[in-house]
């Protein structure tokens, strides 16, 4: 059983997705830790009803992102967390982080990587005129959206009418995707190679 460590900062739904895949046996896990960056983030409501415990890091209680990062691994290291899941988290994850948690921090993006990168991928794929959209999981690293690939799926939105859909469309695969991801981590690992990423089942 892996112990997880998740960040967000908005509703919490692949948050949401994770306890459910616990509690349906799909994931070998425990949710030991959920920190968000905003007090007011629904995460904390689904903490609270799932018995997780939660941790409100603010910027603003910082003299930089530097000491905030700081803090967020101290959390994390104390949980002894062997994974950590970027669940809709809107912050650079700095070099406090990556030293600690480097190939053991993945996170979740709503668009095929690397097209569409960064803030409201969804817009930038309908704006854009794709035909094929969809969501990515990839490792964590320097650079923002820019980690090996571990996991795809793709979502047809040829015939969405805004933004918005392409939101609500994406959305339950992004689910899907972050349930296959962590289950795999808590029956086996990932292997990077280069930029190819593969998976070992098995500890």
């Amino acid at each position: 059983m892996i112990k997880i460590g998740v960040l967000a900062s908005g509703r919490g739904s692949n948050f949401q997705s994770i306890i459910d895949g616990i509690r349906g046996k799909e994931i070998d896990g425990r949710i030991v830790a959920l920190i968000v960056d905003k007090p007011e983030a629904g995460a904390v409501e689904r903490a609270q009803a799932n018995g997780v415990p939660y941790f409100i890091v603010e910027r603003k209680e910082f003299a930089g992102n530097g000491e905030m990062n700081r803090k967020i691994a101290e959390i994390l290291e104390g949980k002894k967390v062997d994974l950590v899941v970027l669940a809709g988290y809107m912050r650079i994850v700095g070099k406090e982080l990556l030293e600690k948690f480097r190939g053991r921090m993945i996170n979740i993006h709503p668009a095929l990587l690397p097209s569409f990168p960064g803030l409201d991928a969804q817009k930038q794929a309908f704006e854009h005129g794709v035909k094929v959209s969809g969501c990515t999981v990839h490792f964590v690293d320097e650079g923002t959206d820019t980690g090996p690939i571990i996991e795809q799926t793709p979502v047809y939105i040829g015939d969405c009418k805004d933004a918005h859909e392409v939101s609500e469309r994406i959305l339950p695969y992004e689910h899907e995707t972050m349930r296959k991801v962590v289950s795999n981590f808590s029956k086996g690992k990932y292997v990077v190679e280069g930029r190819r990423v593969r998976y070992e089942h098995g500890l």
